[in-house]
């Protein structure tokens, strides 16, 4: 994959060496949907990341050489057009570079990405009161009126 600039954040697939910094990110993620992100869930996805046959992906977004946000996104199945969908699970910058981009930068990498594979529909969910971030994919892509719900399970035991 290419990277993606756009004003001066650069989005390039997550490195080994991003570990510490994607840890504080994803961490502050969580904090930010009032989730506490155990290390055995930090040390899970990230080796999921690290996986290349894993089907979860990260990108990160750098700016001044400084990774400043993130995307986790994964290939799924479209059973509405028997071809490829992309569902971006996580997509988080620091408040600080909040408006400049960044968030638009993934973005539109996740975009090329899919084109790269096969096109296909990218979907993702957001929290109802997250209205800074909708301002944003209202401006790039289409609100749907589909209602989200979760079913929680456990493994089973023997």
């Amino acid at each position: 994959m290419n990277d993606t600039t756009a004003w001066d954040t650069t989005v390039r697939p997550i490195e080994a060496h991003d570990a510490a910094r994607w840890r504080e990110l994803f961490t502050a993620y969580g904090v930010f949907y009032e989730t506490t992100f155990d290390e055995s869930v930090l040390d899970g996805v990230w080796a999921w990341l690290m996986d290349a046959e894993h089907p979860l992906f990260c990108l990160v977004a750098e700016s001044a050489g400084r990774v400043v946000g993130f995307a986790h996104v994964r290939e799924q199945p479209d059973t509405f057009t028997a071809g490829p969908g992309w569902f971006l699970d996580d997509l988080y910058t620091e408040p600080e570079v909040r408006g400049t981009g960044a968030g638009t930068a993934l973005l539109e990498a996740i975009a090329e990405h899919a084109r790269a594979h096969g096109g296909g529909t990218i979907r993702w969910i957001t929290a109802a009161d997250n209205e800074r971030a909708q301002r944003v994919y209202d401006r790039l892509a289409t609100r749907t009126t589909w209602v989200t719900y979760e079913l929680e399970t456990s493994a089973e035991r023997d």
